[in-house]
């Protein structure tokens, strides 16, 4: 199996450690949801895999663009009920490992929701209870916006909307 699909396999599967397998030692994940840090090297990552598919629930990918050292994929999962849409740009290194994974989500209240599910797994699985409750709190207020602000404001501007 090559490295792309034995990536994809891992992620329809929920499987951390065989995802792990095709990530270069020094392998960065650059976050959709803060600029303030990236996640670097295999065990890091594998680590943020693992509490990732605790919160989504039935990873599918349904489509791939390749390059010579670059695959940009493209999934749908469900988070909290929500169907969420990633893609993910993957860069390989010299030997075929995924070197560099930059992942794009939308729609917003899918990725809030995702936002509010991780922020405390992660938390907790480093053993920071407090910071777990912390972020569990600041993650209802922000997917609550998010929502709610899906539901009334922006269909006031729909395509077409009289009124």
């Amino acid at each position: 199996m090559d490295v792309i699909e034995q990536w994809k396999s891992a992620g329809e599967t929920a499987d951390a450690a065989l995802a792990a397998e095709v990530l270069s030692d020094d392998a960065v994940l650059i976050s959709p949801l803060t600029d303030g840090f990236a996640f670097r090297g295999r065990e890091q990552i594998r680590e943020l895999l693992v509490s990732a598919f605790e919160v989504l629930d039935g990873i599918r990918f349904d489509g791939e663009v390749r390059g010579d050292d670059e695959v940009v994929l493209f999934a749908t999962t469900t988070v909290r009920g929500r169907t969420l849409n990633e893609c993910q740009r993957l860069r390989l290194d010299d030997s075929g490992l995924i070197r560099e994974l930059t992942l794009y989500m939308r729609p917003l209240p899918a990725v809030t929701a995702f936002t509010r599910a991780l922020g405390p797994v992660i938390a907790r699985a480093q053993g920071h209870a407090g910071t777990a409750r912390v972020l569990t709190a600041a993650g209802a207020l922000l997917d609550g916006v998010a929502s709610s602000g899906d539901r009334t404001f922006m269909p006031m501007a729909a395509p077409g909307r009289s009124g």
